[in-house]
Order: structure tokens, then C-alpha cells, then sequence
């Protein structure tokens, strides 16, 4: 169980609160905090004096004032006003990432909300009760918006949810599991969903999955070179202490540490061959950007899940009320646009090297890989999937972040877009995981096209893995049920037990 108290959350409990279900409870400072807030906030329920979303309208609404009768009929509104969400639905562990990043947020005592209103959220994300959110409709200003609104209006007992593998209506769920639908305050509306949570929940499973990518890279891309009797010269350790970047080091560690014991290796170590393609010769520089891409998006990510997004921020101790712009969604924007271009760089590469092991003048093996070619096709159509792929991802990394266009009678005239940053990066890892899926397709079919000779120990163990799963193809077959497989393999972190 993880203790959320609003500053210290880290992307790997992100990482298992919404995809392993760990449960989460409150610090008692943070709700100190609230109570606290709570109370502050109370005092002013009968102020002449305009506050924003407390007593006022929104957006380009904000200089009508509303009566003392209304205040808790507006944040009501706004979230029913607000669900204007379309298109599929996002995958639970989104809306769980949303949800728990908008609690650790609340918690903070900065955005007015009540006791209940935190615990009745907290409650919902213990009993893995997910909203049904749409994934169209923000633009990432003012906070994510309508996705919010969305998981908003669960505590009141309306919209649907997803419990148990049914999508029951929320008021049902909430009954089940004995959750009472609250009335929201003062304010509780807009504390909802202002704030940059949802596109900040994709950001951080999106960086999860990508920094195990980059180890499945190494993989694929060690099996690869052995298949196509590539040297390991290249990974030399002087190499990248003259550079020094360290994603670069890492990478080709690892690559020297698969690659060590390979009875392929010793087999060509006198061969003519000058160097090996780029592809090869250049996949720690190419791998280890990606890394060191992550690893600086790592820092806006670890930032984000536990900063204060609201507008207004309540300072209770200061006696202050302060407009602001926390909710622009541009640092998160710019994370998931640069994850999703060094994403496409990883698949990018990893084609080349499908491509170069089914072209036979480049391999010396089979063509296509098949045991018989030309009455086999063997694995052409695989390498035409990836190329397909890893073009659609040129596309999807065009930066969504250098995009604005006015909302709100342009009184939101600067947008990040950081939601379209968020549904690119989704697609283009799951192209990603495709590719690679294919590459170890082909690399395993390509080694045991070199029998007697043996790769490492360390790569035969994986082999062994894939194995167990997809067999040698001794005749062409249908092939998309083997890189689905495959896929799964990655999806599910079964590999990593086998990264050094």
C-alpha cells in the first residue's frame, strides 16, 4: 500500500497503482492539510468580493457573479457542462493513472475541496472502480478538461464505469461497494478538473513502457547482430567514455554483456569485414539517446505527479487566493512529444535491421528466412508490417506541442495540447512494441538458419523464452498470430528477468 502525502509520489508507484491495482491510503498531514483549506475557504462563502470558480463563472464566463444560493449548483454544472469528451474510451490504467495524480494533488491543501470529497475519490480508486472517459475532447489548458469532468462526475453517482469487466452505471457501482455520492461545495467542481492529471497519468505510463523498451531494444538488436554475424568491436568501452553520454554506456554494457560466450562471435573474428552498417555498429549511440530522452522527461514527470495545478490557488497560511496558470499542460506536452519521436527512432532503427536480415545478398541466409524460398515467402510481409508502422509513426511524431488554437471566446488563447502529445505517444508505442515483436520474430528464425553454431548463453536463454511461444517456421504460415504473441511477451515484461 502506498501512503500518498503530495510530494513524495514517484513514477514507478504510479506505474503500480494503476496497472497492479496497489491500493493507496491518506498521510494524515495530507488531510490536515484539507481540513484546513476546507475551513479557510468556508469563511468566504458570503464574500461580496469575486473569486474565480468559487463565485464566479468560467473561462470567459468568469466576470459573472453567482449567488451565495447557487455556489454548490455551479460546480455541479461544470462538470456535467464539461463531459464533452468523444471517440473510445481510454484503457483503465489511464483513468486510474488520472485519478490517483488528481487525488495526490487535492491533498495538498492548496484547492479547497472538502474531507469527503478526497476520501470518497480514494475509495473509487481502491475498489477499481473506473470511469468510462472519452478519449477526444482536451486540449490541455485549464487543465484536461472534459477527461476529468468525466471522472468527475462519478462521485456524484452519475455517468458510467467500468467494474469487474461490465460497464455498470456509476450510481449502481457506488451502491455496491457502499460509497455514498456526495454534493459537492464550494469550489469541489472545478478542483476536480483543473489541473493537467490526465495527460500527466499518460505521460508516466507511457515513460514506464518506453524505458523497458529500450532494454528490449538491446535485445532484439544483440540477436540480430549475431544472426547477422555483426562484431561486438564496435561496443568497445572506450568508445563511450570518449563521449560520455550515458545512455550510450548503458546501452552498449548491455550489449557486451548478451553478446559474451557467443560461439557466433569467435566464428568470424578474422573475417574481411571492415565495420558493420550503422544499424548495428550504431545502436548504443541510437538506443542510448532514447534513454538519456527518457531520463529527462523523467525529471518533468516526477515535477508534474506532484505539483499543484489549480486555479485559484488557495493559501490558507498567507490568507491568499491566487489566479494563476498551473493548469497549462506545456512541460507535460513537450515530455510525451519528445518520448514519442525518441520511441520512433528505437522502431526506426529496428526495421533496418529486419530489413537486413531478410534481404539474402546482405545476410548470406535464406531470403525471407524461409527454409525454401521461393515456394515460401517466409517473412516478407512481416518486414512490409513494420516498415508500414514505423512510417505511421514518422507522422504521430510530429509535435502536437507547436499547435494552439483559442478556446473560450479566446480567453484560452495559448493551448499545449497535450492530450494529442498523450494519444501520439500511446500509439506510437504500441507501433514500437509491434516492431520490435518482429524483429525478434526474425532474429530467432535467422539464428537457428546458423545451426551448428550457438550464440551466448544469455541470448539462448531467450530464445529458448520466444520458443515456448512461436516455433521455427519450417513453411510459410499466417504470421500475425505469432507477432502478436510476441507483442504480449512485451507487453508483459517477460523479458526483463533476461536483461543484464
Amino acid at each position: 500500500m502506498v501512503t500518498l502525502n503530495g510530494s513524495s509520489l514517484t513514477i514507478e508507484q504510479v506505474w503500480r497503482i494503476a496497472c497492479q491495482h496497489e491500493a493507496v491510503r491518506l498521510a494524515r498531514s495530507a488531510l490536515s492539510r484539507v481540513r484546513a483549506c476546507e475551513r479557510y475557504l468556508a469563511k468566504h462563502l458570503s464574500d461580496r468580493q469575486s473569486i474565480y470558480g468559487f463565485n464566479t463563472g468560467f473561462g470567459a464566463l468568469a466576470h459573472v457573479h453567482i449567488n451565495t444560493h447557487d455556489l454548490a449548483q455551479l460546480q455541479e454544472n461544470i462538470l456535467l457542462s464539461h463531459n464533452a469528451g468523444i471517440g473510445p474510451f481510454f484503457a483503465p490504467e489511464f483513468v486510474r493513472a488520472a485519478l490517483l495524480l488528481r487525488i495526490n494533488t487535492l491533498i495538498q491543501g492548496y484547492s479547497g475541496v472538502s474531507i469527503d470529497l478526497v476520501k470518497t475519490l480514494t475509495q473509487i480508486l481502491n475498489r477499481n472502480i473506473v470511469p468510462l472517459v472519452p478519449q477526444k475532447g482536451s486540449v490541455g489548458a485549464s487543465g484536461d478538461l472534459a477527461p476529468m469532468a468525466a471522472i468527475g462526475i462519478v462521485v456524484l453517482g452519475k455517468g458510467n464505469v467500468f467494474v469487474d469487466g461490465h460497464i455498470n452505471q456509476a450510481k449502481q457501482a457506488l451502491a455496491r461497494f457502499k460509497i455514498k455520492p456526495i454534493k459537492l461545495k464550494a469550489k469541489e467542481g472545478l478542483a476536480l478538473i483543473n489541473g493537467t492529471q490526465f495527460s500527466t497519468g499518460i505521460c508516466s505510463l507511457v515513460y514506464s513502457e518506453a524505458m523497458n523498451l529500450c532494454s528490449i531494444a538491446d535485445i532484439c538488436g544483440a540477436l540480430s547482430l549475431e544472426a547477422l554475424k555483426g562484431t561486438d568491436r564496435s561496443f568497445d568501452p572506450l568508445i563511450f567514455k570518449l563521449r560520455r553520454h550515458p545512455g550510450a554506456e548503458q546501452s552498449a554494457r548491455r550489449l557486451r554483456t548478451m553478446l559474451r560466450g557467443s560461439s557466433i562471435l569467435k566464428s568470424h573474428r578474422d573475417c574481411s569485414k571492415v565495420q558493420d552498417t550503422y544499424s548495428l555498429r550504431c545502436m548504443p549511440q541510437v538506443h542510448g539517446a532514447v534513454y538519456d530522452l527518457l531520463e529527462a522527461a523523467h525529471k518533468t514527470i516526477t515535477i508534474e505527479i506532484n505539483a499543484v495545478t489549480d486555479n485559484p490557488i488557495i493559501v490558507c497560511k498567507e490568507d491568499r487566493i491566487i489566479s494563476n496558470g498551473n493548469f497549462h499542460g506545456e512541460p507535460i506536452a513537450f515530455a510525451l512529444d519528445t518520448m514519442a519521436i525518441g520511441l520512433s527512432e528505437l522502431a526506426g532503427i529496428s526495421e533496418r535491421r529486419i530489413f537486413r536480415l531478410l534481404d539474402g545478398s546482405v545476410s548470406r541466409l535464406n531470403p525471407f528466412l524461409a527454409k525454401d524460398p521461393g515456394l515460401n515467402s517466409g517473412f516478407m510481409l512481416a518486414q512490409v508490417t513494420a516498415a508500414a508502422l514505423v512510417s505511421q509513426n514518422k507522422i504521430l511524431s510530429h509535435p502536437a506541442s507547436v499547435d494552439s488554437i483559442p478556446t473560450s471566446a479566446n480567453q484560452e488563447d495559448h493551448v499545449s495540447m497535450s492530450m494529442n502529445a498523450g494519444l501520439k505517444a500511446i500509439e506510437v508505442l504500441d507501433n514500437v512494441k509491434y516492431v520490435l515483436a518482429i524483429e525478434l520474430l526474425c532474429a530467432c528464425q535467422a539464428i537457428e538458419l546458423l545451426k551448428p553454431l550457438k550464440t551466448s548463453p544469455r541470448l539462448q536463454k531467450i530464445h529458448s523464452r520466444i520458443r515456448k511461444i512461436v516455433p521455427f517456421l519450417e513453411k510459410d504460415s499466417v504470421l500475425t498470430e505469432h507477432i502478436e504473441n510476441l507483442k504480449t511477451l512485451i507487453d508483459n515484461n517477460e523479458l526483463t528477468s533476461f536483461i543484464p
